[in-house]
């Protein structure tokens, strides 16, 4: 039971409002928060706070489903405040987005906090934390590292004497050099250094020019100004706060990696949890290349000095040894020739990395730390790629393929080196270890049962087995009325998808957006796809049709959320990204079930690592990964208690195939039929009577 004095909250308030635990504070302050927001009381957010709750004071991790509208950002983030009020360490939020990132600190929290901090009698500290390399470094800017060279060679204009003028003041002779400018002018004026608030924004090369890499940064000790140093004061914050948001990739690198990236805490809250396992393979996932060993080698000898011919001659080593072989996965990690190989680019490294010390007693030198940082990074790969076998990470060789406007894309050729790629086979039993072992863990996410069943998702995670820590799932549902709200139409009649759109399909899309006389979001499972559909359809639609990388994304999304009869062709980034409301989308189309890639190479050894221990590789990988995606894709229909519309499946498997019941069982309890002329007839009553001006 907590004491109502040390918490925070008025006594008097307290004994009024009959709260005597965390569950009745934090249920009474969710009260005062939707009625001071003009909200609606939710069944579903209640549940929600009472299982988050119940969670932190048990210590037992939570996977808590919550659909769409119910509200689940302050379902976790009033139990975060209420133990944050009596607990010195910070209560953590990770996301997977930069969008849902900024959404609760630009947003959520200004708002729930202007509504009840006069209920808890003190200000509640949030503070965001992010990667190194989103905050602009001062040292860098004031000179203290070298830039990188754009392709054309020149950030600047020439002085007289035809040297590059690296100097603020000196004319911007490129649009690069341009934004480097505004760059170094904003630097002047920022309190943050953070890049999300750099407005408008700046290329990846430009941001480059003022930021480092958390293994280029000097570091506190070392840096001349640490003090003002924008990553550290965002890292102090944090330690000070309440509640800290971040993001899955900061939270794997400080589980995993030991590194204080992130302030002491206790519970974290993982939102967007259906992407966890994704972004934290990706996170400890790496690459290598004969280019990068390249790159490092002419960076070591210019800023150190050193003798770079070993590394040159395993760069060349490198290049030959793996040119001709075919892309993919490599099952048996590397042969002897290439394990010779990466070895003598190891010790290469390491001898780099010895000769390239410098005296302790010299002045931090930027240079000197970008180039060692690139020859820790090859050596740590390629210890790494060495010990695969025994460590169970996955190796595969990548081409990129060639994309000419004219002639379109080129498949990779083989003669190339390509890059070599490592990745963990599983990260369970690092979540396991790095992430549930030491913290009290709540899950959310729209998509994370199956059905009722949560096991799928947990086993992923390393919660399943034996010794795995106790968990609870639960979902609370949503407040939306699907099977009055949407329907579901998958057409059965269609043969099973091939490669590329199939005229069967083009004229079923071409159907659809007719009745519903446009407000389509229709998501493809390729850039391809999704491009070949809208150049066809154009042609037999007098609609107007916008796709996925002809401007940013948030034009795109805000232009049709702006214009009822305007479609949408996009691909997979899409499928999670829009939030649009009302009549502009009121038909979802999906052109096939979004399974893994089959030459995907983590996908196929993790399928094969299952099939190997007795389990069904397929139902437990691919089926798994389909379903929770496609309950993604089939969620962009239904935003509010108002919303109306269609979801079509352009995939007859999902209504004939043994594994479309699993499939079914993720999605949205939309009503369902696979009758053509009911979806047709269905869109024909949703579209709107005039046309849209």
């Amino acid at each position: 039971m907590v004491d109502p004095t040390m918490t925070g909250v008025d006594p008097d308030t307290v004994a009024k409002a009959g709260m005597k635990n965390p569950e009745q504070l934090s249920l009474a302050l969710l009260d005062a928060a939707v009625n001071a927001m003009g909200g609606q009381q939710r069944p579903g957010q209640h549940e929600m706070v009472r299982q988050v709750v119940r969670s932190i004071e048990s210590g037992d991790h939570l996977l808590v489903q919550a659909g769409t509208g119910t509200g689940k950002s302050l379902a976790y983030l009033i139990p975060l405040i209420v133990h944050a009020l009596n607990n010195d360490k910070p209560s953590l939020v990770a996301t997977a987005t930069l969008a849902l990132q900024a959404q609760i600190v630009g947003r959520d929290l200004p708002k729930l906090l202007a509504a009840i901090e006069p209920e808890l009698g003190r200000k509640i500290d949030v503070a965001l934390v992010k990667g190194r390399s989103n905050y602009l470094c001062r040292h860098k800017v004031s000179g203290g590292f070298p830039t990188d060279e754009p392709e054309d060679g020149q950030l600047f204009a020439l002085g007289e004497d035809t040297s590059v003028v690296h100097l603020p003041g000196a004319g911007p002779a490129t649009a690069l050099g341009k934004e480097v400018v505004r760059l170094r002018e904003w630097a002047e004026d920022t309190t943050t250094g953070d890049r999300d608030e750099l407005n408008p924004g700046v290329s990846d090369k430009a941001w480059r020019q003022v930021s480092v890499t958390s293994m280029e940064c000097l570091g506190s000790q070392k840096c001349p100004m640490a003090s003002d140093c924008f990553s550290e004061l965002a890292r102090a914050r944090g330690a000070e706060a309440d509640v800290v948001v971040t993001n899955h990739a900061m939270l794997a690198i400080s589980a995993f990696e030991g590194l204080a990236v992130l302030p002491e805490y206790d519970v974290v809250v993982v939102d967007e949890a259906h992407e966890l396992v994704d972004r934290v393979t990706s996170t400890i996932a790496g690459q290598l290349s004969a280019n990068m060993v390249t790159v490092a080698a002419s960076a070591a000898r210019k800023h150190t000095a050193i003798n770079v011919d070993g590394l040159n001659a395993a760069a060349v080593a490198l290049e030959e040894v793996f040119s001709g072989v075919p892309s993919g996965w490599l099952p048996d990690g590397l042969d002897a020739r290439q394990t010779d190989v990466v070895g003598m680019l190891r010790e290469a490294s390491r001898v780099a990395l010895s000769d390239s010390k410098g005296e302790s007693s010299q002045v931090a030198d930027g240079g000197r730390q970008m180039a060692r940082s690139r020859l820790l990074l090859i050596l740590e790969l390629c210890e790494r790629l060495i010990g695969a076998a025994d460590s169970g990470e996955v190796v595969w060789l990548s081409r990129q393929g060639v994309f000419d406007p004219k002639r379109g894309y080129s498949p990779a050729d083989e003669s190339e080196p390509g890059t070599i790629n490592i990745a963990p086979l599983s990260v369970a039993m690092k979540l396991r270890d790095g992430l549930f072992g030491e913290h009290t863990a709540i899950l959310t996410s729209a998509t994370l049962a199956i059905g009722a069943a949560f096991e799928p998702t947990a086993g992923g995670l390393g919660l399943l087995g034996e010794g795995a820590p106790s968990w609870t799932g639960a979902d609370v549902g949503s407040p939306f009325d699907y099977p009055k709200q949407g329907m579901l139409y998958v057409a059965a009649h269609l043969a099973k998808p091939g490669r590329g759109n199939s005229p069967e399909q083009l004229d079923e899309l071409e159907a659809l957006i007719r009745a519903s006389a446009g407000g389509a979001l229709c998501l493809f499972s390729s850039r391809k796809a999704a491009e070949d559909a809208a150049a066809e359809l154009r042609s037999r639609l007098d609609l107007r049709i916008l796709c996925q990388g002809e401007t940013s994304m948030a034009a795109l999304v805000r232009q049709f959320e702006a214009e009822p009869d305007t479609c949408l062709f996009g691909t997979m980034s899409l499928w999670q990204g829009v939030d649009v409301q009302g009549a502009s989308c009121r038909l979802v189309t999906i052109d096939r079930i979004p399974f893994p890639r089959p030459d995907d190479p983590l996908m196929t050894a993790r399928t094969r690592a299952v099939a190997r221990s007795g389990g069904n590789g397929f139902m437990s990988i691919s089926a798994t990964h389909a379903a929770i995606r496609l309950a993604q894709g089939a969620g962009r229909l239904i935003r509010s208690s108002s919303d109306r519309g269609v979801v079509a499946i352009l995939d007859s498997r999902l209504a004939t195939a043994r594994y479309g019941g699993f499939l079914r069982a993720a999605l949205p309890p939309f009503w369902a039929t696979t009758d053509r002329k009911i979806a047709l007839a269905a869109l024909e009553r949703l579209a709107p009577k005039t046309p849209a001006k």
